[in-house]
């Protein structure tokens, strides 16, 4: 994946308070957090068994944290968001007996990482291609990915709103957003399978194929 949970957290903080009955929740419960560590006492689904792990996002007593670590199956790693995931760790606040949740938007990100494979002319489901491994900068793509797949929350966030409403305006703006990103993003490209970038492919651009 291009992009995760955290990194729609850095253009939404609000995001899982204002629309996360638009996501899947994976873990429910109560627990409390010390320096970086989360430590459930009551939990509905294992972290492991639900797949929680680095990326993803964790309310704590209505506080969005980062996950950077899955420990155990009821213990994580955790910190405030940062302006960069090389920044050090910034603790939680202190808590005790406070309800956690763990809400993803993965199938929203993941309709998003599909079209723009499809859109640097990779196919995403085709086993005769390198596929995903064969662009090199995916960094490049976090941002735009990201775009598209909050443009998908806001968009069914808002379905039932009246015209003119917040919700469909933010879903407009990030339908705009990933638009013109859309325009100025480009990726390396390994097309010969050797490991290394060969060839830069822009989003913008049409690939035609002489049969």
């Amino acid at each position: 994946m291009f992009a995760r949970d955290r990194d729609l957290l850095t253009l939404e903080p609000n995001l899982l308070r204002d629309v996360g009955w638009a996501g899947q929740r994976l873990v429910r419960g109560t627990g409390g957090a010390a320096g970086t560590t989360l430590a459930m006492t009551e939990q509905d689904v294992a972290f492991d068994a639900a797949g929680v792990g680095a990326g993803n996002v964790v309310l704590v007593d209505g506080t969005a944290y980062e996950v950077i670590e899955r420990t155990t199956s009821a213990s994580l790693v955790i910190s405030r968001l940062r302006a960069a995931e090389s920044d050090p760790l910034l603790p939680a606040s202190p808590a005790s007996g406070v309800p956690v949740e763990v809400t993803t938007f993965r199938p929203q990100i993941a309709l998003v990482h599909a079209q723009t494979l499809r859109m640097l002319g990779i196919d995403p489901e085709s086993a005769d291609e390198p596929g995903e491994a064969s662009v090199k900068s995916p960094w490049a793509l976090r941002l735009l990915v990201s775009l598209g797949a909050l443009h998908l929350v806001y968009a069914a966030a808002s379905a039932l709103a009246p015209v003119g409403s917040p919700l469909r305006e933010r879903a407009e703006m990030y339908r705009e957003r990933f638009a013109a990103e859309r325009q100025r993003v480009a990726a390396r490209i390994d097309t010969d399978g050797d490991g290394e970038p060969d060839a830069v492919r822009r989003l913008n651009v049409l690939l035609l194929e002489r049969r």
